[in-house]
């Protein structure tokens, strides 16, 4: 026992000896900073004196402190910002599924604008952008070295105008330019439809919309098909989604788990770090499901997909997804403006940071490029099977009933065998469920 208190004694005599020495010292230091701060200020305050008396033409104040404000937070990271009294009101509406625009999601990269995933049916959908492409010029105005939100900003326009984008794409040899109309963006976050006997869920953005519409699609999907018992699984088709809304990732992540962690959140300090668990309830009933990924899959997709794959509650299946691990706050300021703060990193429930590494799929399978129909395309050759031989005996063994259930089967396979020209990934996820839903009878 003496020994026990003699430790603790001598650790707090050492505690005691080392902050005597060096309490004076760090107290200088915090004085320095201090000091060093105002300083900072009021070179600051010098320079934004020196611009409006002597700057070549009168420029308004507001606009300069914007300015500064802007040029604070993009230097942190690509996603934080200042968002002006427009900007944010704007956001409020883009995350409630109606807005004007393009109807792309775009990030910084190497200072040009880099397109994370256009939104489906959208203006720029239609016009042929893509996951990847860098924007390096709007209306014949180079971006390089402009901010992300004054690129933003010169995108935006009056619904049905005109804007001409420079593409340079990964593949393609020059660049090239897109002309988009401007139009009102109004998302279905969630659309459903039946494939055979699997449910695809394609979730284009996570705003206050999606969850109930992925409930209710589901919900639709499973009375088509006649019952439960009739599916043979889900497919959440996340590809080009560019996230959005953090509480509905984890309830789309959460309507098919029973338990466990969903996500976690770390910050600066301890207090600010969150655990987000799972409650008991699963809308797909165990029913095997299939995640569709791609690199235009960020943020909220990459919690959803990194979730249903760490607890093998689904096979992610595409290809390695965006990589933005970052939980961005938005913060009101006054004038009704406001600024998005990175302010969190989120963890998969392993442990799994998917920051710059993204989630990578289970099972690889690209989406072929699609190839240009040839104008007298070559009949495919038929084999003869042993009905065609002549004098072949017939099946005695199968009812009617027998056959035309083996005709029915037939038909619904070659008919999913032609979506694979339109959607490889889509067709190879249900096949998979298709296989897997076989091993489950």
């Amino acid at each position: 026992m003496k020994k026990y208190m003699m430790a603790g004694v001598a650790g707090i005599l050492a505690g005691t000896l080392i902050s005597t020495q060096f309490a004076g010292p760090l107290l200088a230091q915090e004085a320095e900073k201090t000091s060093n701060v105002y300083e900072q200020l009021d070179l600051f305050g010098d320079v934004f004196e020196r611009i409006r008396a002597q700057y070549v033409e009168e420029v308004d104040s507001e606009d300069l402190i914007e300015a500064a404000i802007d040029g604070m937070l993009s230097s942190l990271d690509p996603h934080s910002s200042y968002l002006s009294p427009q900007d944010a009101a704007d956001m409020r509406v883009q995350t409630s599924g109606s807005f004007g625009g393009l109807g792309i999601e775009v990030t910084q990269e190497e200072g040009f604008v880099k397109v994370v995933a256009p939104m489906d049916g959208t203006p720029a959908d239609i016009a042929g952008i893509e996951a990847g492409d860098f924007i390096t010029a709007v209306d014949g105005q180079s971006v390089l070295g402009m901010t992300l939100d004054e690129t933003v900003e010169m995108m935006r326009g009056p619904v049905g105008s005109e804007i001409v984008i420079t593409v340079v794409r990964e593949g393609v040899d020059d660049p090239f330019d897109v002309s988009i109309i401007r139009d009102t963006i109004k998302l279905t976050a969630v659309r459903s439809r039946v494939e055979g006997n699997s449910i695809v869920l394609r979730v284009t953005t996570f705003n206050d919309q999606t969850y109930p519409n992925l409930e209710s699609g589901l919900k639709e999907g499973v009375e088509e098909l006649g019952g439960i018992d009739n599916v043979d699984g889900i497919i959440v088709d996340l590809r080009n989604n560019p996230g959005g809304l953090l509480d509905q990732a984890i309830k789309v992540s959460d309507a098919f788990l029973d338990e466990g962690e969903i996500v976690s959140t770390r910050g600066r300090s301890p207090e600010e770090s969150t655990r987000v668990n799972a409650t008991e309830g699963d809308l797909a009933q165990g029913k095997p499901i299939v995640v569709l990924i791609n690199g235009g899959s960020a943020s909220a997709s990459e919690i959803v997909s990194g979730a249903l794959q760490d607890h093998h509650r689904a096979v992610v299946v595409g290809t390695k997804s965006f990589g933005k691990g970052s939980v961005q706050t938005v913060m009101p300021l006054r004038s009704d403006g406001a600024m998005r703060l990175t302010t969190a990193r989120y963890y998969t429930p392993s442990g799994r940071s998917i920051q710059a590494l993204g989630i990578s799929p289970d099972i690889i399978v690209e989406q072929p490029p699609r190839q240009p129909v040839a104008e007298e395309a070559e009949e495919t050759p038929k084999f003869r099977s042993e009905a065609d031989l002549r004098g072949a005996l017939d099946n005695d063994s199968l009812t009617e009933d027998e056959r035309a259930k083996i005709e029915e089967e037939r038909a619904a396979a070659e008919e999913a065998a032609k979506l694979r020209d339109e959607d490889f990934q889509l067709a190879y996820a249900i096949d998979l469920l298709k296989g897997l839903s076989k091993i489950g009878d």
